[in-house]
């Protein structure tokens, strides 16, 4: 198949969750296919970027569209886009240099399908079904996400513009729901929320996968010092909240068990609310050169979180590598895993730190977990993945009929 990608920000370095799940669907799709990724972003020029991409990628495209740079700037930019009836998480990523390229490339002929990734880039693809099927690639629903944040937020004019953007987020995303060939979804959990949105949309769920020959299982270890771990891009609000409220809420019931037990934040660009978490015994890291490397080191790896959508990625990576793992609810929802099998889902503080203590007490009941974490994730790798993906493609550009205008 001949496939374009279109991806809002860049995709390099890939240290997100949404980076991962395209980076791995892409490399692996561009073994069998012919695949153009359209990468458009903002800030500064990026030589160095737009080389290392094409480099990874051979045939990518890069679109520089500039946009604000820095907190005020971006604020100010929020302000002045609040009138607009779309939401502002999809408004800054559209551009009608990026429009008129897709919109080319879609009327030219000369593809069987195109991805929209994320909702983000959806608003510069054309209203109506073009030459070509465009499935639209849902990592997350956006809504959901919106409210869940709006719920939890305790500042007044932050949970304001969160309800506002949650508000028109609900029309827009039901709206382009409607307007592509089809969806993917990462889990049914996904899949069933979006259907609430837009009911009888078709919409196919591709679970998240794993690299599992770079997160390889390893050797279970011993609890003394006691480490417990937490991955994940420390600037993301759901990230945020989760170590604030695991930081005051339960990691003091573990200490006054485990007064020795070390607990490592590890991830990109910690916000400074996540910076005032350090302590004695809690550490951040910051950008580090390996996820697996501290991975491999952990007694125990946590899921806190309260907000979020779509999948986890950081549970199947800790999962691959043989880890014990206690999630919330949220924390794992949509991942084919099994309470009290392999993983612990625990909700409330004092569930969760009971659980943590568990596994920290009782070595052989981590062991069990291990193992069966590690099996299950080995079913996930990548490569399975980006063929159900390719399968998704190819059934929507076999069954696209143009939308008559």
């Amino acid at each position: 198949m001949k496939i374009l990608w279109v991806k809002a920000g860049k995709l390099l370095p890939v240290d997100t969750g949404g980076k991962i799940r395209s980076f791995n669907i892409l490399r692996h799709l561009a073994k069998q296919h012919e695949v153009t990724l359209l990468s458009y972003y903002g800030g500064r020029r990026d030589p160095e970027y737009e080389g290392a991409i094409t480099q990874q990628l051979p045939g990518a495209q890069t679109i520089h569209v500039a946009g604000p740079e820095g907190t005020l700037a971006q604020s100010l930019d929020y302000i002045l886009r609040i009138p607009s009836a779309a939401p502002y998480a999809v408004r800054k990523f559209t551009d009608f240099r990026v429009g008129r390229v897709v919109a080319e490339w879609l009327n030219n002929g000369k593809l069987d399908v195109a991805v929209c990734d994320f909702l983000s880039a959806s608003s510069n693809f054309p209203d109506q079904a073009t030459h070509t099927a465009v499935v639209l690639f849902q990592h997350n629903v956006e809504t959901m996400l919106w409210r869940r944040m709006a719920q939890t937020e305790r500042s007044f004019w932050v949970k304001l513009s969160y309800l506002i953007e949650a508000r028109k987020m609900a029309a827009y995303e039901a709206r382009a729901l409607r307007r592509f060939s089809h969806m993917i979804a990462v889990s049914e959990t996904d899949r069933a929320a979006m259907l609430e949105l837009a009911p009888g949309c078709p919409i196919t769920v591709v679970p998240t996968g794993v690299d599992t020959e770079h997160y390889q299982a390893s050797p279970s270890v011993s609890p003394d010092p006691p480490v417990v771990l937490f991955t994940g891009s420390m600037d993301w609000e759901p990230n945020i909240d989760a170590m604030e409220y695991f930081c005051a809420d339960i990691w003091p019931a573990v200490l006054a068990e485990f007064p020795n037990a070390h607990f490592q934040i590890v991830g990109r660009n910690p916000h400074a609310r996540v910076r005032r978490l350090v302590s004695a015994s809690i550490e951040v890291t910051g950008t580090v050169p390996s996820i697996a490397d501290y991975l491999r080191s952990a007694t125990v790896v946590i899921v806190p979180l309260r907000i979020g959508g779509g999948t986890r990625l950081k549970i199947f990576e800790a999962m691959a590598m043989a880890k014990a793992l206690v999630s919330t609810s949220i924390g794992a929802e949509g991942l084919n895993v099994t309470d009290g099998r392999d993983v612990i889902i625990a909700d409330g503080a004092k569930c969760f730190a009971n659980a943590i203590i568990r596994l920290l007490r009782e070595p052989e009941t981590r062991r069990t977990y291990e193992q069966a974490a590690a099996t299950s994730a080995a079913r996930y790798d990548w490569s399975q993945i980006a063929l159900r993906f390719a399968d998704v493609l190819r059934d929507a550009s076999k069954n696209f009929a143009p939308k008559k205008t």
